[in-house]
């Protein structure tokens, strides 16, 4: 299906002078609707967007216009090929006010000595040496679940949370960050106020004394703290975050090192179990819709698995769970928008994006475009098996993003989410929890809005 024929001709591209094109869009009265949607329904907007104009859109939204384009060529301009012209975009530009500087908001030299001082942690060897670990903590979270099972409903999205955290300390920082008993909820404060700052335009000052603000300034002092007792408890000689970002240069932006060392972990902490976190509760709600594909990936895990815990060379035999957690990433990407601002005059699918023009590449839409995939809302992990993907362009699936700026931890979380479906699987059925609906919130990643509760029972 090529993109001319999903454009709405009602409303066309317009010149711009040139030859290129400004996309097609809602028109400026339209503003009041948009931003209702921009508050409320994220994922809604998006969709209703490219259903309604095709694969290259103008939201006019107040002073901002989004250029929401959604074909993989797009995203493998903007992302990759050229990825040079452009810099962190809406929602992240903002959420710099909250996070800081870290590797989630930096740009230039300032991110790429980031990137060089956390990357060794993320490699494929080091990843390998700590499967023990991971199967340890996902074995923890079999027992919680275990000693609830019969009981009232758990909150997966808090236990979710509460694993991809323990994890994340573990492999990367050596500690237990079980020991921080409100690291959770502080970072729900962290991205309500990152939301906040993109619908705002961060217009609204932080120090006025709104609720969500002194939310926001407790959970960030919160935050602020664990980082400190990070690097006061910190042992010389580790293989661990902290002892890379101590020896890191100090870099030339002169901000305090104990800021930049706040800033660097805080973020860490946030990316690094968020997406985990989001995508292993999509895949309970998931399997709970889909018995057949729970009942499968069992008998995989028991077969492969037997009693024992998984090790890295199980990763290639588990092959279906694999296949499950692609599939899951899919539907519900754990990063749902990849947003940019144009350093200068581009093009883009031969419409015109000017110079400051704010981009966006959403995955949630990307993944469901039905040119590249067939019946795009069912939820069919037989789409990875490799026979299936063969001649599927490469960008249309980019759940862990793409070009320099591809998710520095995508090893370790497929890792960590192929553990834990067939260590619960195994042993433990979640249901839903009758009447309660679940839907999704755009967040900084792409979450349950409201948690996931369901009941677990023993198989």
């Amino acid at each position: 299906m090529s993109v001319t024929s999903r454009r709405a001709p009602a409303r066309p591209g317009t010149r711009t002078g040139g030859a290129a094109l400004a996309p097609p869009g809602p028109p400026i009265t339209a503003t009041p609707r948009l931003f209702l949607q921009l508050v409320r329904d994220r994922i809604g907007m998006l969709t209703s967007a490219t259903k309604a104009y095709g694969d290259a859109v103008r939201l006019t939204i107040g002073p901002k216009s989004i250029y929401l384009f959604n074909h993989p060529d797009h995203a493998k301009h903007v992302l990759a090929d050229n990825s040079a012209a452009y810099h962190k975009g809406i929602g992240l530009a903002e959420a710099k006010r909250v996070i800081g500087d870290g590797l989630l908001t930096s740009e230039g030299e300032v991110w790429r000595a980031q990137r060089r001082t956390v990357q060794p942690m993320f490699q494929n060897k080091r990843i390998a040496h700590q499967d023990t670990v991971i199967a340890g903590e996902a074995a923890r979270l079999v027992e919680r679940l275990r000693a609830r099972a019969g009981g009232p409903p758990v909150d997966l999205a808090v236990e979710m949370t509460r694993l991809a955290l323990g994890v994340l300390g573990r492999t990367l920082l050596d500690t237990d960050l079980d020991r921080f008993h409100s690291i959770g909820h502080a970072f729900e404060d962290m991205q309500d106020q990152a939301m906040f700052e993109m619908v705002t335009l961060s217009m609204v000052p932080l120090w006025l004394p709104l609720p969500g603000h002194l939310r926001f300034r407790r959970a960030r002092r919160d935050l602020y703290q664990v980082a400190d007792r990070l690097v006061a408890s910190h042992r010389d000689g580790g293989d661990d975050v902290v002892t890379r970002l101590l020896a890191a240069p100090p870099g030339a932006d002169r901000r305090s090192r104990r800021q930049r060392m706040r800033e660097d972990l805080v973020t860490l902490l946030l990316a690094g179990h968020e997406t985990t976190a989001s995508t292993l509760s999509w895949a309970f709600h998931l399997l709970d819709r889909h018995p057949e594909v729970r009942e499968r990936l069992r008998a995989e895990a028991v077969e492969v698995l037997g009693d024992r815990q998984p090790v890295y060379d199980d990763l290639h035999r588990l092959r279906y769970t694999a296949m499950v957690i692609e599939e899951v990433m899919r539907l519900y990407p754990p990063v749902w928008a990849l947003t940019r601002v144009a350093q200068r005059d581009d093009e883009v699918g031969g419409y015109h994006v000017p110079a400051g023009a704010d981009v966006m590449i959403s995955p949630y839409t990307l993944h469901r475009h039905p040119a590249y995939w067939t019946d795009p809302e069912r939820f069919d992990p037989e789409r990875f098996d490799p026979d299936r993907a063969h001649g599927r362009p490469r960008y249309a699936y980019i759940p862990f993003g793409a070009g320099p700026r591809f998710c520095v931890g995508n090893h370790l979380g497929m890792m960590e989410a192929t553990f834990v479906l067939a260590m619960v699987c195994r042993e433990l059925r979640l249901a839903h929890v009758p009447g309660r609906p679940v839907e999704p919130e755009a967040m900084l990643s792409l979450r349950v809005r409201g948690g996931l509760p369901m009941t677990v029972h023993r198989v």
